[in-house]
């Protein structure tokens, strides 16, 4: 596919940038290159080849689901300016 100077600027006024001639220009040889880049992969066999989330195969290490923490409520509560029944108290905003 071949980009033209006006693709870019649409594309950039569709993604709400401001974009100068010159710098269109640029882009339109980097877009290019890109898209070329993306036929290359297209253009792959890639039958039986599964779909992967990560290249390795690792496994996420996890930790214990255990308490590591005291509970610190009335601490904190002891410095808000307004508690009601363990819960904090805020102005109305919604009305």
């Amino acid at each position: 596919m071949a980009l033209e100077h006006a693709d870019v600027l649409r594309a950039a006024h569709l993604a709400r940038l401001g974009l100068s001639d010159e710098d269109a220009a640029h882009y339109l040889d980097d877009l290019g290159r890109i898209l070329e880049m993306v036929d290359q992969l297209q253009a792959l066999d890639t039958e039986g080849v599964a779909p992967l989330a990560h290249p390795l195969d690792a496994t996420q290490r996890l930790r214990a689901d255990e308490v590591t923490e005291s509970d610190q409520r009335d601490r904190f509560q002891r410095c808000a300016p307004a508690v009601e029944q363990g819960l904090y108290l805020v102005p109305r905003v919604v009305e």
